[in-house]
């Protein structure tokens, strides 16, 4: 496993539509395993997206407390309710704003083998989910921040 440079706010990469991944294989295997390695590394990581190390797959880590997701082509396939949250991003580092998110949302991605799964965030996760694949789309939260706040 190796740390990856995570790119920041104003590399135009992190504003660029990933593509998926055609095949998982070792080398896809590996880049989850090192994007997982660095999102560890920083003190603030629960979630981490490939275009944040420069690499325009549609990638994601997520670790929430409940264990490492490893997520290829990840979709949201449905969406409920809304809550406020408040966020902040590896890519734009002392930044954290309050913004909406679905209060549930229905995910379908394949594993780390190739499998499709489908899995269930609410509340935190969900925030995640939603956060991470809009990275996947170009998309930063910084775009539907309603306030900046200071987190300590």
């Amino acid at each position: 496993m190796a740390l990856r440079q995570i790119r920041l706010k104003n590399d135009p990469i992190l504003r660029k539509t990933s593509k998926n991944v055609v095949q998982v294989d070792d080398k896809i295997r590996q880049l989850l395993d090192d994007m997982a390695e660095t999102m560890y590394y920083s003190e603030i990581g629960g979630g981490l997206a490939a275009p944040q190390v420069g690499i325009l797959k549609r990638l994601i880590v997520i670790d929430m407390g409940d264990g490492l997701l490893k997520l290829v082509n990840p979709v949201i396939m449905e969406k409920e309710g809304t809550q406020e949250v408040i966020e902040g991003c590896l890519s734009i580092p002392g930044t954290w704003g309050k913004l909406n998110r679905p209060a549930k949302v229905i995910i379908q991605a394949l594993n780390e083998k190739g499998e499709t799964i489908t899995l269930t965030g609410t509340g935190n996760l969900a925030k995640c989910f939603c956060h991470e694949i809009d990275h996947l789309n170009g998309i930063l939260f910084t775009d539907f921040v309603t306030e900046y706040v200071n987190v300590k």
